[in-house]
């Protein structure tokens, strides 16, 4: 397994707020993707100038806004399993979401912190 990025990600239902933010420090959206869970969610790349990146992801399901640290690698079957045996959980028991360029998923470490862990079925990045 290779980790192919490395970036905070934000999951908010007030998406727009809180891509402002980040715009006003000179990110820029970078890619849009909107084919997540059929639809109901979408996921935008920011950069800025440096090279610096974050996600921010839209969600009604959630109750406040959740940080991640959003894993990118090169075999998802690979590094669910790594973080499996390394105590993680899937919140959402054995579920991934697949979409036309990506699988991922939320994981929580055993002291509580987050990943979501990608894999890209071809470049957007």
């Amino acid at each position: 397994m290779k980790i192919t990025g490395f970036r905070p990600l934000i999951v908010t239902k007030d998406v727009e707020a809180v891509l402002k933010v980040f715009e006003d420090l000179g990110f820029e959206r970078n890619h849009t993707k909107k084919d997540i869970e059929d639809g109901q969610n979408t996921n935008y790349s920011l950069k800025d100038a440096d090279g610096n990146r974050i996600n921010i992801a839209s969600s009604e399901r959630v109750p406040q806004d959740l940080l991640s640290i959003n894993i990118n690698v090169d075999n998802f079957d690979e590094a669910y399993e790594f973080f499996i045996s390394h105590g993680f959980r899937n919140t959402r028991g054995d579920k991934v979401t697949k979409t036309s360029s990506s699988v991922d998923t939320y994981l929580i470490s055993p002291s509580g912190f987050a990943i979501t862990l990608t894999q890209h079925l071809k470049e957007n990045d």
